[in-house]
């Protein structure tokens, strides 16, 4: 963000800013980090359930007889094996193997899909998408993101506190599928659940005009806010990729270990396929792996060396687990040293810290 360039506002910013939130910039939008403390939000979505404003993710239409082929090529995953109501997640790549995005696409109808990119890339998707439908003259691509807002409902209580707010039997809701023109609180909406906290949630989608509404109405319930701060620690707990960290237009979904959403089968070809399928046969040179740290924080692009102190990658994300009481990082190292329990040595702040390899998710919620 250039110094002096204005920050976009989410319909609901103004609410965030009254209410004490601690704001700082996000993908081009002035956001809200936290409210009462990032450890105590991070508690109450794990435990019993909270609220984000993520509107600041751009969605697009995606719309025609070839929308489903198009979206086959543009992406690594398989949309056109969804059927109506189904969401998937999936990155999305330039021809060299590096990630443009990770997404989510959601099938509102045989020829009617929703893109939900980052916030961040919102520039470049949107070029990226355009530039590749324009070879399709059966595909239309809509952006919607100013007219979209969008509210996350989070934690084990997330289901049963929104319940008195629409008719929907929310737990018919399968994990990543969407009901589509419903109304929540009185207003229309779309409902999803996917999720980017490691717990059981929802997403509503609302239009921008009636976001405010909705928050207030969510809050008058008793689900706290819940910021962006706490957000990156839950998603990091849950090992879930954040853009920019462990996806980037260098970093490949096979080395951040999202390889699973990167279909071979039924797949004639997409962007970087051949690239990927080159990574994969030659073998990864680089993996993302889970740390655990004795004695301090790891942040991003801090150095990792192994324990003979030879420089082995980099931290890609790092935080203090309010969870397990620990710090833990996501790093990016050379494939000959990302075994389970190797010993390393993190650079914190001009001094070596005691760090190990572990399996990840570092968290997983409990069978409720």
């Amino acid at each position: 963000m250039k110094e002096g360039t204005l920050l976009k506002q989410t319909p609901l910013t103004g609410w965030h800013r009254q209410h004490g939130a601690k704001m700082m910039e996000f993908g081009g939008y002035d956001m809200p980090v936290e409210y009462t403390g990032i450890i105590q939000e991070h508690e109450a979505v794990r435990t019993q359930v909270g609220m984000f404003d993520v509107s600041h993710m751009a969605e697009f239409l995606v719309e025609g007889a070839g929308a489903a082929e198009f979206l086959d090529k543009l992406v690594t995953n398989l949309p056109s094996h969804l059927t109506v109501g189904q969401a998937l997640y999936t990155p999305m790549c330039y021809p060299h193997g590096g990630t443009v995005d990770d997404l989510l696409i959601y099938r509102k109808s045989p020829d009617h899909f929703m893109m939900v990119v980052n916030a961040g890339n919102y520039a470049k998707d949107w070029e990226w998408v355009t530039q590749h439908a324009a070879s399709f003259t059966n595909v239309r691509v809509v952006d919607i993101s100013q007219q979209t807002a969008l509210i996350a409902v989070q934690g084990p209580q997330a289901l049963e506190r929104l319940a008195p707010l629409t008719t929907i039997p929310l737990g018919d809701i399968s994990y990543y599928h969407a009901v589509f023109d419903q109304k929540v609180a009185g207003l229309p909406a779309h409902i999803s659940r996917t999720g980017y906290t490691g717990e059981d949630g929802l997403e509503l989608y609302v239009d921008a005009e009636h976001a405010l509404a909705l928050w207030e109405r969510l809050a008058e319930l008793g689900i706290p806010p819940i910021g962006l701060g706490a957000r990156d620690t839950l998603r990091l707990e849950a090992r879930l990729p954040l853009y920019g960290h462990e996806l980037t237009e260098d970093i490949s979904p096979l080395e951040a270990g999202v390889g699973m959403f990167v279909k071979w089968e039924g797949h004639s070809d997409f962007i970087g396929k051949d690239a990927l399928a080159a990574q994969k046969a030659k073998g990864l040179q680089r993996k993302v792996v889970g740390l655990e740290l004795n004695g301090g924080i790891a942040r991003s692009g801090y150095l990792v060396f192994t324990a003979e102190h030879e420089l082995a990658g980099y931290v890609t994300s790092g935080s203090y687990s309010p969870t397990l009481k620990k710090p833990i990082a996501l790093a990016l190292l050379d494939s000959s040293y990302a075994t389970i329990g190797q010993e390393f040595l993190v650079e914190v702040r001009h001094r070596k810290v005691q760090a190990k390899s572990v399996k990840t998710p570092f968290y997983r919620r409990p069978p409720r």
